[in-house]
């Protein structure tokens, strides 16, 4: 195989403000495009609040922050999680990662490009915000998964968001999915609203990810840090993330230009 011209399809699931279920659905998503035949990394680059491996009950023995401080390879931290897809554990309560320097970030780049030739999609959970570090991971992927709930703030967060990342990257590729809704017609309602102040402020149209229905499913399998899809595969919730996951899916073959790591290393030099 090529490894100059095969990369994986790379993924940043955000948002602009914690406590909206992100981190689930970069879980749960991972699980879905695994049983869809497809090779899945999560990497946890919610950096300084990292608890993708929580979410999954593994007990990392090398995580983002052994990376940065060029002690272990992303190789050599990833671990096999439930469902099949690999994860790169982040690292939780360490200011220093959490506030990577620009060649830091760079060099953990560098080594997602390694992992690209064995992978078909990698999912970049990143910290909540407009953080360098996140804008750099939102910025350099090749789609933008913004993640927001009904709730009026997280609304204003998730487009001030869009609006960061689009003035340092024009054109970039967003979705938007509605998380905890009512029903669909909620989700959609949130959808349009958005679209409509990005396409008069920004002239950029947002594309609709889906939503994902409050399910107590999902607080169940969160207490037994075990992700839903698998503690109640038929749950409201799982069903919608299936349907994302398809949507996802049939884009992750599709042939791809510039690197992740050219695309940050550009956003980083401008």
């Amino acid at each position: 195989m090529n490894t100059a011209t095969r990369r994986a399809s790379t993924v940043a699931v955000t948002s602009g403000k914690g406590g909206v279920g992100k981190s689930n659905v970069a879980v749960n998503l991972a699980i879905r495009l695994t049983q869809l035949g497809r090779r899945v990394v999560l990497l946890d680059a919610d950096l300084g609040t990292a608890n993708a491996d929580v979410l999954c009950d593994l007990q990392p023995t090398g995580t983002v922050a052994h990376v940065v401080a060029g002690r272990r390879t992303l190789a050599e931290t990833m671990m096999e999680a439930p469902g099949g897809f690999r994860l790169i554990p982040g690292a939780s309560g360490l200011a220093q990662v959490a506030a990577m320097s620009e060649f830091e970030r760079a060099r953990l780049m560098q080594m997602v490009q390694e992992i690209e030739a064995e992978t078909d999609l990698i999912l970049i959970d990143t910290g909540a915000g407009v953080g360098p570090n996140v804008l750099s991971f939102a910025a350099g992927a090749d789609e933008m998964l913004v993640v927001t709930t009904p709730e009026p703030t997280s609304i204003t967060d998730a487009y001030a968001m869009i609006k960061t990342v689009h003035r340092q990257r024009g054109g970039a590729n967003v979705r938007v999915l509605v998380n905890m809704t009512r029903d669909a017609a909620e989700g959609r309602g949130v959808f349009e609203r958005i679209n409509a102040v990005s396409r008069k402020f920004l002239d950029l149209e947002l594309r609709y990810a889906g939503h994902v229905v409050t399910d107590a499913k999902v607080g169940q399998a969160v207490r037994r840090r075990r992700p839903f899809v698998l503690d109640s595969p038929t749950c409201e919730a799982a069903v919608c993330i299936g349907q994302l996951a398809h949507r996802l899916d049939r884009n992750a073959a599709e042939p791809r230009g510039a690197g992740l790591l050219e695309r940050i290393s550009g956003w980083i030099a401008g």
